[in-house]
């Protein structure tokens, strides 16, 4: 059994923060569930580019507002408390932040927890590689424009 407090992750190196988003990730690859699932906030105001060409993610809002545009065309979605959406087409989108904006966030195949957004908004696919230092994610960061 795998028990964890978000206050323990805030302590931890799997408390990922980036120029538009604070990733905390409670299960990734390591943990053998055959998914990873994280709590992200983004930040308000902020936006965020994003296109998992190599997983597949679900997510659902419980706090604040913003939107998930489908690039490079549309469309547009309103994304509120109570809001599923499934990128279960490795579609590249902008989400934007209206508000502090909370999401529940599963991805297939799971994080390892090193993984960061290149210039795309793309994560590798990192296999059976140790976490990175939570420095070097932040360092990286992922595509903002505020």
């Amino acid at each position: 059994m795998i028990v964890r407090t978000i206050e323990e992750i805030d302590k931890s190196d799997a408390a990922v923060k980036a120029p538009t988003f604070i990733s905390r990730r409670m299960l990734l690859a390591k943990d053998g569930m055959g998914f990873s699932f994280h709590d992200t906030t983004l930040f308000a105001g902020s936006e965020t580019l994003i296109w998992y060409k190599n997983h597949l993610e679900a997510v659902y809002c419980i706090e604040g507002e913003g939107e998930l545009e489908v690039l490079p065309d549309g469309p547009t979605y309103p994304i509120r408390p109570g809001t599923m959406y499934a990128l279960n087409g490795n579609e590249k989108h902008m989400l934007r932040a209206k508000t502090q904006f909370r999401m529940i966030c599963v991805f297939n195949p799971p994080l390892t927890g090193g993984e960061v957004h290149d210039e795309e908004g793309v994560y590798p696919l990192l296999i059976d590689q140790p976490d990175a230092p939570a420095q070097a994610v932040a360092e990286a960061g992922a595509q903002a424009t505020q």
